[in-house]
């Protein structure tokens, strides 16, 4: 509706021009030229006003179709993308400016009146229009390019890289599979072995037992190689959590003290970290990682060596310590020999292989 009230005042707005001006080229005066003198003529305001109705009247029958077509033109606008717009749009600009550019000349041309500057308005403008379409991909790199350059460089806050702690328990010190991984360089950061983990080491190292003395002995041993022969970053924490009695415990307050992780291969102290929250490196769930992968239906060979559990069960060992059931293995025990492989079940101890003889599958 505004539309149309829009279109029917222009069009009112130029029938009066237009009465204007036929009234100036009839008499020779104009209302911008004496005013006094069409103050006292009447048919001035006659013209005027009779062309203005008119403009008016032809207004309002072409408001109706003029407005649908504008309507048409703005949705068909708005459904072209943004950058298609912005890229025509500066094309028809430059075309539309060399035309500007070349007018004097083309005015100045004999004969051509109006004519050849509207065309060169047209073709220029059109072509202008038509290159920034195609170059639209090359301009947004342009402009992105020169906002970018523009831009003030960021003020990059170079805040201090929080070294990562890796705290070492009892378990997987007295293991010694933690001294060849740090070798390899798969464990970054530091190793923080507790005052009270060395404590524990060793009261176990002084123990009466046998295997506890050679298993605590065997612990500290490995933590000098780390600390002398391995390029591994130690820390000795020395501050103990007297409010905690247990090892464990205190090893996951000081595992969150320090937002550190605790490295283990116990299978109860990787529970307890995990319900509390803290980050563990389990060297059990790494050896089982990279065991060689053994599929059902793949042929090994193995060495039977002992009784399973179940009748007529016979049990082998991989290179890795991978426990092999094999089911009639029991009359080949302390012999060499091919077996197909049945089944792979991973458990959180591990994993066990299911195999039979292949001389038996043979033989079916």
């Amino acid at each position: 509706m505004a539309v149309k009230r829009t279109i029917q005042v222009l069009g009112l707005i130029l029938g009066g021009m237009a009465g204007d001006s036929v009234y100036a080229r009839t008499h020779g005066a104009a209302l911008w030229s004496g005013y006094g003198e069409l103050i006292r003529s009447g048919n001035y305001y006659t013209t005027v006003a009779l062309c203005a109705l008119a403009g008016l009247a032809a207004a309002t029958m072409l408001a109706g179709p003029a407005a649908r077509w504008m309507q048409r033109g703005a949705e068909r606008a708005a459904s072209v993308p943004t950058v298609d717009l912005a890229a025509g749009g500066l094309g028809l600009t430059a075309g539309l400016a060399l035309a500007a550019l070349l007018y004097p000349a083309a005015a100045g041309v004999p004969g051509a009146g109006v004519v050849l500057p509207a065309v060169m308005t047209l073709f220029f403008g059109y072509m202008g229009m038509r290159i920034g379409l195609s170059k639209k991909e090359e301009l947004g790199e342009f402009f992105r390019m020169l906002l970018e350059s523009r831009r003030p460089p960021a003020q990059e806050e170079e805040e201090p890289r929080r070294e990562e702690h890796k705290i070492l328990d009892t378990s997987v010190i007295i293991d010694g599979r933690i001294a060849d991984i740090c070798k390899t360089g798969f464990i970054e950061g530091t190793l923080v072995i507790p005052e009270f983990v060395l404590e524990e080491l060793q009261h176990i190292a002084d123990s009466s037992d046998l295997l506890k003395r050679n298993r605590g002995r065997r612990g500290l041993d490995i933590l000098n190689k780390i600390q002398k022969e391995l390029d591994v970053k130690v820390l000795i924490y020395e501050d103990d959590f007297d409010e905690a009695g247990e090892v464990d415990s205190k090893l996951v307050k000081l595992a969150k003290a320090l937002r550190g992780k605790v490295v283990t291969n116990d299978f109860n102290l990787n529970k307890v970290c995990e319900l509390q929250g803290v980050s563990v490196l389990n060297i059990n769930d790494l050896a089982n990682a990279v065991k060689p992968i053994v599929l059902p239906g793949e042929e090994i060979v193995v060495q039977v060596i002992k009784d399973g559990k179940e009748h007529g069960q016979g049990v082998a060992y991989l290179d890795d310590g991978t426990m092999i059931v094999v089911e009639g293995g029991r009359d080949f025990i302390g012999s060499t020999m091919e077996v197909l492989v049945t089944s792979v079940l991973q458990t959180s101890a591990g994993r066990m292989i299911f195999a039979k003889p292949k001389l038996l599958e043979k033989a079916q």
